[in-house]
Order: structure tokens, then sequence, then C-alpha cells
């Protein structure tokens, strides 16, 4: 339960940051529409925090957690806080050559990612300009991400949590506080506004990390072994711990070709991102320190057994999202976002993504919960070598879907590859005993399954039956939503209770106040 309640206090903190970034996107929806104000912010963004993801929070969390962690318990707190101070330095040095040259190569970058952009020379000179302007969000996002590995090493998973609701506040300031009176250039204000909500975050967790003791100091750049261990480890890293963000960029690339699909796909992909990052980031997040400590003091049945309750709490809260996206998409994407330059035609696109990118959500949280098993073990070469096949599937999926259905071959060719993904990183944790799911794990799978198709089957009722309420305005939509949504979360939980998905006294337990957070490890 341990385990749980540090999920949970992650993965709440992560729910209040996406519903702020729900109504962050329904201000931008609203302001920018789907027009080429919008796609150029959009590409702006998606661009440093590509490599936020891959750097950042990715390869770098996925090598730097690990070794911390065996720092802290078996040299203790200073030699540990030495290591990250080596490891800041190093990473700093390193990115404020590559963001120099990014910043002046800048031009020639977006005729690789936007190619689409270059037949309007207006469009494509506006992208260059916010990317410019947000590309230093990356330097920040390296600082916050060591800061967060650090904390979470000493299971205080709170602060880097709340991190990222800091972003979307500063986001909600802008649209509504400063846009009015720089409505001439609201993708300027935006990408401002990524730069300076980064520098934020940073100044946050440096105060978290300074009253939990670990107050980083700034040594002269040198490549110690233990910072060699973790660029090795990185290496690799990249591409297999940021296989979504890859896809994601791919998809961007081939998007551009069509009018409106990247702002389709990014609206599409913020809906789906909400469970995913609550549930698949949040778990992954809580365990990789758990794990690396239980495998630290050789416990390999423990281990697998926080594998096992892990992937059975992610899927019985990821099913009925799942079925709820792919089955109602138009109706939520309507409730969410259509008002002012967002008209209908834009709802039924990104219900149509939506919906594709739906059928690959259990997978890509698999995909979060399966990795920490090969990088608590120190191994990101093997969840590489997997994530190249899956990236090249991806890459061959999206040009022939693309030709065939548009933008949402796109979205479809991302779920595809991501249960190709799932399956070949079960194949190989299972062959090395990494994985071994017990009895309660199928059984409570199947019937998280159950409760999710009787949900389901309920949403596909109301849906048509409140399709007017999404017409009368922000009212009716909020009343049309809340009606889905209560309706459906109810029915979900009542019959989650009803066929043993998950028990009333696991709740009550989840939910009893505790003076104290327990390390997760503790109750192995």
């Amino acid at each position: 339960m341990a385990l749980l309640r540090s999920f949970a206090t992650v993965g709440g903190l992560t729910a209040v940051s996406r519903v702020l970034g729900f109504i962050r996107d329904i201000l931008i929806a609203a302001g920018l529409g789907s027009g080429p104000v919008a796609d150029a912010f959009f590409v702006a963004f998606r661009f440093p925090n590509l490599f936020r993801r891959l750097f950042a929070e990715g390869a770098f969390n996925a090598a730097f957690v690990p070794l911390f962690s065996a720092r802290l318990e078996q040299e203790g707190p200073e030699a540990a806080r030495r290591f990250a101070g080596d490891v800041l330095s190093v990473m700093l040095s390193g990115l404020l050559l590559f963001t120099a040259l990014c910043l002046a190569l800048m031009p020639w970058i977006m005729q690789v990612i936007a190619p689409g952009f270059t037949d309007n020379s207006e469009k494509f000179a506006l992208t260059v300009e916010l990317t410019r302007i947000a590309f230093p969000y990356l330097l920040a996002m390296v600082i916050t991400a060591l800061l967060g590995g650090v904390l979470n090493s000493l299971y205080r998973f709170a602060a880097a949590a709340a991190a990222p609701i800091i972003l979307n506040l500063f986001f909600i300031a802008a649209l509504t506080v400063a846009l009015p009176y720089f409505a001439t250039a609201p993708g300027h204000v935006l990408a401002w506004t990524v730069t300076l909500a980064g520098l934020a975050q940073v100044i946050f967790l440096a105060v978290c990390a300074a009253r939990a003791g670990m107050s980083l100091r700034l040594p002269r750049p040198r490549l110690t072994p233990g910072v060699r261990r973790l660029l090795a480890l990185m290496v690799p890293g990249v591409l297999s711990a940021g296989v979504m963000q890859i896809n994601l960029l791919i998809g961007t690339m081939i998007a551009t070709l069509q009018a409106g699909a990247v702002s389709y796909l990014y609206y599409a992909d913020r809906v789906y991102q909400l469970p995913l990052g609550i549930l698949g980031i949040g778990i992954g997040v809580v365990l990789l320190p758990d794990l690396s400590r239980k495998l630290r003091a050789g416990s390999g049945e423990a281990a697998r057994d926080s594998l096992n309750r892990a992937l059975e709490y992610a899927l019985l809260l990821t099913l009925p999202a799942t079925f709820a996206l792919a089955l109602i998409p138009e109706s939520l994407v309507a409730g969410l976002f259509q008002r002012g330059a967002f008209d209908d035609q834009a709802a039924r696109a990104t219900g149509q993504a939506l919906a594709a990118f739906a059928i690959g959500l259990p997978s890509y949280v698999l995909v979060k919960l399966f990795q920490p098993a090969f990088f608590a073990r120190e191994d990101t070469r093997t969840p590489f070598h997997l994530t190249v096949i899956a990236i090249l599937a991806n890459v061959v999926l999206s040009l022939l879907l693309f030709w065939q259905i548009g933008f949402v071959g796109i979205a479809l060719a991302t779920a595809i590859s991501s249960w190709l993904h799932v399956v070949l990183l079960l194949v190989v944790l299972s062959r090395r005993g990494f994985l071994e799911p017990d009895r309660r794990l199928l059984q409570r799978c199947l019937r998280s399954l159950l409760a999710s198709a009787l949900m389901g089957g309920l949403l596909l009722f109301l849906a048509p039956l409140v399709s007017g309420w999404l017409e009368l305005g922000p009212l009716g939509q909020a009343a049309a939503l809340a009606l889905l949504v209560g309706s459906g979360l109810a029915v979900y939980c009542l019959a989650a209770l009803l066929l043993g998905a998950v028990t009333l006294a696991e709740l009550k337990s989840l939910l009893r106040r505790r003076g104290r957070q327990e390390p997760p490890q503790s109750t192995a």
C-alpha cells in the first residue's frame, strides 16, 4: 500500500497539472484555433519539449536515479550530493553549446522538423522565431529533472510532481492577463511564457532540494567515473525512454503536409495525455526508485511483486479511460474545446485522431511500467534495441497510413507501434524472469476489463442523448461532460467493486491519513 500511496501522491498532483493543462488548452483553442499561428506555436513548443522529455525526463532519469540511489544507500547523502553536482555541471556545459548551435541553425532545422511549412514563408519564419524564443526551456528542464530525480530518490515525490503545475499557471495567466494587451502577437506571448515558466520551475525545485539537505553546488565540469557511467547509460536511453516523443515528432513532420493536421493531433494528444500522465508516468516515477532500492537489497521477489501491483493498479485506471476515449471521442472533444475559433469541423477531426490514439493508451502506460524493470538493473541497452524496432515500425506505418487516411493514420500508427513495443518488452522481461504475472494480477485485469466494458455501454447510450447540450454554449458543454464523466465513473467504480477488480479495504487504506510518508520499499 505504501507504493500505491506514493503513486497516489504523484498521480494526484499530476492530475491537478493536467486539469490546469486542459484549461490552458481550452484557452489556446479559443484564442488560436487551428490556424497558422497555432501550428507555428505547437511546433515551436514541441521541439524543445521533445528534447526535454528525451534528455531531461526520459534518458536522464533512467540513468541518474539508480546511480544516485546507489550512492545514497552505500556512501551516504554527501557523496550523493557531490555526484549530483558533478552531473549538473557537465550536463549544463554540454547543453549550453547544444542550445547555441540549435538557435543558430534553426531555419535549417525547421526545414526538417516542419517541411510542410516551407511553402508559406510567413508561417515558416514565425515558426523559426517562436522556436528560438522557447528553446531555452530545455536548459531549465535539465536542471528540473536532476533536482526532481534527487527528491524522488529521497521519496519526496510531491515537489517534482507539482513542478509542472507552474507551467500551466503561467500559461493561464498569459492567456487571460497578458494576451489581451498583445493581441497582435499571441504566438510570441506564449513562446516567452514557456521560457519564463521553465525558470520558475527551477527556482521552486532548488528551494525544495535545499530544504531536503540537497543544495547542489556547481563545480568545474569534470568527466568523473560516475558521470561517464551516467553518460554511457544515457546514450541508449535517449531512444528507449523517449519512444513516445520520437513518434510524436515523426507524426508532426508528416502532419505538416496536411493543413490543420498538426493542431488536430496536438489537441487529441492533450486529451489522451491526461490519463497517460497520471497513470503511466506517475507510476513509472515511483516504480523506478522502488525497484532500484529493492534490487540493491537483493530482493528480486519483492521487486517482481512491486511490478505486478503497479501493473494491476495501472490497468485498473487505464482501461476505463481507454473505453471512454475510444467510444465517445467527439463528445469529449466538443465539450472541452468547441468554442471560439475551434469550430465543429475541428472537433470532428480531433475526435477522429483521439479515437485512434486511444486504441494504444494501455500500451503507452505499459511501456512506462516495463522499462523501469530494465533501468533499475542499469540496463538501458535492451530497451534501446526494442525501441529502435518500434520507432521503425511507427515511421513505416505513419507514411503508409497517412497516404491512405490522412492525419488519423499518424495517430493509428502510433498506437500500433506502441503495442508492438509492449509485446517485445513483455517477451524479454518474461524470458529473463523479471516479470512473473501472478494469479491476482491476471484475475483483476480481467475484472477491470469487464467493468470497463459495462461503463462503455453506458457511455454509448448517453452520448447521443446529450449531443444537443454541446451546442448550448459553455454551460451546456459543462453539463454534458459532467453527466458523461460522472455517470461513467460511478458505474465503473460500482462494477469494479462488485466484480472484485478492487476491494473496499484497499480504498480505505489508500485514503487513510498518515502522519509521515513511508518509503515504498518498506512494505516489501
